[in-house]
């Protein structure tokens, strides 16, 4: 699983190190996004756990998009009170020139679980029915507070599913997690890949980023049911977690069925069944509904402890903790429309899994090495499998030669992936992470080319134009989704132009 953050040796903190009010006794976990500490309380030797994210790891963009994540965590741990869910007491920007690489880290200073539920799945063994039934009770009850007073979690899964001392559940990692406006919230374009519902492909991503319901909520509730039951097991297969995305997408288009593993009890199924809807307004509506449709024998353990007063400091907060958090993949905006569509999520890599992606460039292949990190981040990105880095590389060869100048003041397109400024600025994503959106920026047009070019295939398929997909993709990006569909299939006036394409791709996947 991959946060986008960059990788390398994340900072040790040597056991006595004092942050906000709290002293490090040793390491919990480490990741490529930085690292969590046990601690206690220096007044009187409470338990606590330290997230420190060192800032010096992160890009400008990075830190951004970052800050704004531990803000929402922080507010709502300021805001929410209840024992099903996990408590930040503080949070502080360590200031510590003498350790460069602590100075200006962020830290999280929150509640010491025993482990995670993804701990105990890791052991390999089915959890008991009856404690399953418990674990995921006091998860719906901890949910249904959230949606009760207006909150959607938006990254519910079994690592963020934490077990106190006496066995009992606490939600944990807010940073996603978004106040309804109405029906809807909205939150960057990120969550965990294989727990986010079908529909979140298709959602459009406006200037307050990508429409989140409780339902959202509900169909992780589902996935983790089925987790529980199952000894680990995802609804829906695949060795990684972009498969089991994809897994998941072609299920909501109605090409596979919905297979429950045969351990999930008999009185768990249809909620479960329920909760995996692919049409979200035919899952239970929030976590209340699925509260009344649990069943009988799914007791919750009370929390032997009692919640006190938070001291979040919001304003210092200048990065976020972002642990084990994926990008969304782009999807499909709602309508369609002449010219290039108007939206897209944006968003980090996805959390493909490691080795050679498919359709990979080949060593020789006369495309720039500057290019081709950016090329398999935007193929990466994409849940398509005909979206790959060798049809990327043949459609911008074809469109620029792989020139950064390249123009048509003609039509009014620039730069290598050939934009008009106008829809570029409706699909512009931050490639090289400077904070811009530049379409003569080589990184910022090939990552929002490979979003909008992941937008066609989906479109296409969805109309039934699966013959010949790459032609149709070179197709639809020179014209429009509309013109390939009224042509039903590449439109006369560019078949010389998807000739150079499918000849570049030829040429680079020998």
């Amino acid at each position: 699983m991959s946060t986008g953050f960059p990788d390398g040796p994340v900072p040790e903190v040597p056991p006595g190190y004092r942050v906000a009010g709290h002293r490090i006794t040793g390491p919990i976990g480490a990741g490529g996004w930085g690292a969590v500490y046990a601690a206690v309380r220096r007044r009187d030797g409470a338990p606590a756990a330290v997230k420190i994210l060192p800032a010096a790891r992160l890009a400008p963009g990075q830190c951004r998009q970052a800050s704004e994540l531990a803000r929402r965590e922080a507010e709502f741990s300021a805001r929410a009170e209840h024992p099903r869910l996990i408590r930040t007491f503080a949070t502080a920007v360590l200031r510590d020139p003498g350790r460069p690489g602590l100075d200006g880290a962020v830290v999280l200073v929150m509640e010491r679980a025993e482990r995670s539920l993804a701990d105990l799945l890791a052991e390999g063994r089915a959890v008991p029915p009856a404690e399953g039934a418990r674990l995921l009770a006091e998860v719906c009850e901890g949910l249904a507070h959230m949606h009760r007073h207006g909150w959607v979690h938006g990254d519910l899964k079994p690592a963020n599913v934490l077990l106190m001392a006496d066995g009992s559940v606490r939600l944990a990692d807010f940073g996603l997690t978004a106040e309804l406006d109405g029906t809807h919230a909205y939150v960057p374009p990120l969550g965990t890949l294989d727990h986010v519902p079908p529909e979140w492909w298709s959602e459009r991503s406006g200037v307050r980023g990508v429409a989140l319901r409780p339902s959202a909520d509900v169909w992780a509730f589902g996935v983790l049911a089925h987790q529980v039951f199952a000894g680990g097991t995802h609804p829906f297969p695949g060795a990684a977690a972009r498969a089991r995305a994809l897994a998941a997408q072609s299920y909501a288009r109605g090409r596979e069925r919905l297979r429950l593993d045969e351990r999930v009890p008999g009185e768990w199924r249809a909620l479960v069944a329920d909760c995996l809807a692919a049409d979200r307004t035919a899952r239970p509506a929030d976590a209340a509904a699925l509260a009344a449709r649990l069943p009988a024998s799914a007791p919750v353990r009370r929390p032997w402890r009692r919640r006190g007063a938070l001291a979040v400091a919001v304003a210092a907060v200048g990065a976020l903790v972002c642990a084990a958090t994926v990008a969304v993949l782009p999807g499909s905006p709602d309508g369609t429309g002449p010219g290039r569509p108007r939206a897209v999520p944006s968003g980090t890599p996805s959390g493909s899994p490691s080795g050679t992606l498919p359709g990979a460039l080949p060593a020789d292949a006369d495309v720039p090495a500057a290019l081709r990190e950016p090329i398999a981040r935007a193929a990466r990105r994409c849940p398509e499998p005909e979206v790959t880095p060798v049809l990327l590389a043949a459609m911008l060869k074809a469109e620029s030669g792989f020139d950064p100048k390249a123009a048509r003041p003609e039509t009014g397109e620039y730069g290598i992936a050939m934009w008009t400024p106008a829809v570029f600025n409706a699909w512009a994503q931050d490639g090289d992470l400077d904070g811009r959106k530049d379409y003569m920026s080589p990184p910022d047009a090939i990552i929002s080319m490979g979003s909008y070019v992941c937008w066609l295939a989906q479109q296409f398929k969805r109309r039934g134009l699966t013959d010949d997909l790459p032609g149709l993709l070179a197709a639809g990006y020179r014209t429009s989704d509309k013109s390939v569909a009224e042509a039903r299939g590449v439109p006369e006036r560019v078949r010389p132009h998807v000739a150079k394409v499918e000849q570049y791709l030829a040429e680079y996947s020998r």
